[in-house]
């Protein structure tokens, strides 16, 4: 339980830099807060306000954070019979399903020490994020126009931050490469918005053709 209120605890701070680039994208601060209370995971949240911030829609935002969420669905299958819970329970875990709460329950030798391990990890990562994102946002509007800081830049950064650990092995840094190669040779060429989910389809397509040689339920690296 210690090391799962520890994981909690410091990814939860990430929420700060989230509620800030969510305002810089043009986002209110109850709609920031909402993003984080509702949809809860990290990469799709950054990448949803990123698109906004490019100029795109909320449905090219909305797709792009739905393509990045898939994986999650893929936890649920793992910890399915793992954790083997029905009905309500299901339903509620099910919103705290994130990279951390999956890594602390797989680890464990017991249903009992599972749950504990995926409840305690995933509650209070979430309890954090959404403390953490409500003063990230309110510090952000604080500041005025997020421009004169530079904030709206902080966005792309923020993603990237989040998404660095995942790119130790080179496997994902050959796919972040070429996604990043196509989504910059359609800038000039298509709407804004299009190109993060032309990305994204790079780095679906990569995935579904090495299916067979990583197991898709393996929990990455990082938080």
């Amino acid at each position: 339980m210690r090391d799962s209120l520890g994981v909690g605890l410091a990814t939860g701070v990430y929420g700060v830099s989230f509620g800030a680039v969510g305002v810089a994208a043009g986002l209110s601060v109850a709609q920031t807060c909402l993003l984080s209370l509702l949809m809860f995971t990290g990469a799709s949240q950054f990448a949803l306000v990123g698109v906004l911030a490019a100029g795109g829609g909320p449905f090219a935002g909305a797709l792009t954070a739905l393509l990045l969420g898939t994986r999650n669905t893929l936890y649920g299958l793992r910890l399915a019979s793992l954790l083997d819970w029905r009905g309500g329970r299901r339903a509620l875990a099910a919103h705290v399903l994130i990279d951390e709460s999956t890594a602390m329950s797989v680890t464990r030798g017991s249903t009992a020490a599972a749950r504990v391990g995926f409840l305690t990890t995933g509650v209070s990562i979430f309890v954090m994020w959404n403390l953490a994102t409500l003063a990230g946002a309110v510090a952000g509007t604080s500041l005025g126009d997020p421009r004169v800081y530079g904030l709206d830049a902080a966005v792309g950064g923020a993603f990237l931050a989040l998404l660095w650990p995942r790119l130790r092995e080179r496997r994902n840094q050959v796919v972040a490469v070429a996604a990043a190669a196509v989504a910059l040779g359609i800038v000039p060429l298509s709407p804004a918005g299009v190109p993060v989910l032309a990305a994204a389809g790079v780095a679906l397509l990569a995935g579904v053709l090495t299916r067979d040689a990583v197991d898709p339920t393996e929990i990455p690296e990082g938080p």
